[in-house]
């Protein structure tokens, strides 16, 4: 069964069905799919080099980085949501045939026009509720302004803000550091 916007409430695993043989990719809040749209250039070109700096940084650990082909499950207290994040990390590598992950512990949205309000916003909230999440990058491609949500020792969360090119993001959580410049390179900033 192929997928479309649709205001009909669809299962999880009716979704998760459709979504291996579907051409686009959609998100799933509460049994509401919606189709994702393609990004600009600097959209694709800030995920693309994130992935790859967690690539590197990550070689020969635990934990794995994945890019926005891998779709996060956030269940809240009275709804499934399904969203592809631009990037994100896992630790927990249990199963390679898995259609989604439970427990990344890093997740990166990089702004759109079209969905910032819901990145910032519902999808923002969404993920920090996921117990494994220890850190939220959301990053404005047009820009140098990357926010990060830390989760702080007792409970909840803080936030970071970076706009320097040569600032450095520490993620002790995953042994890792990104450059801001790293982020942005290769995209012509407004």
């Amino acid at each position: 069964m192929a997928l479309q916007d649709t205001n009909e409430i669809l299962s999880v695993e009716d979704y998760l069905e459709g979504e291996l043989i579907s051409d686009i990719k959609h998100e799933y809040l509460g049994g509401i799919v919606h189709a994702m749209a393609g990004g600009k250039r600097r959209h694709n070109l800030a995920a693309s080099n994130v992935t790859g700096l967690f690539y590197g940084a990550l070689k020969g650990k635990s934990c794995r980085s994945f890019n926005s082909d891998s779709k996060v499950r956030v269940q809240l207290p009275n709804q499934v949501r399904f969203y592809y994040p631009d990037a994100q990390v896992v630790c927990d590598l249990d199963d390679d045939d898995s259609l989604f992950t439970d427990s990344p512990v890093v997740v990166v949205e990089v702004l759109s026009d079209s969905t910032r309000r819901q990145d910032l916003g519902e999808k923002r909230d969404a993920y920090l509720t996921i117990p494994s999440l220890k850190v939220l990058i959301i990053i404005n491609p047009s820009k140098v302004h990357v926010n990060v949500d830390r989760r702080k020792s007792p409970g909840g969360f803080d936030q970071e803000q970076y706009r320097q090119l040569d600032q450095k993001i520490d993620l002790p959580e995953i042994e890792a550091s990104l450059l801001v410049s790293d982020i942005y390179e290769g995209i012509t900033l407004e």
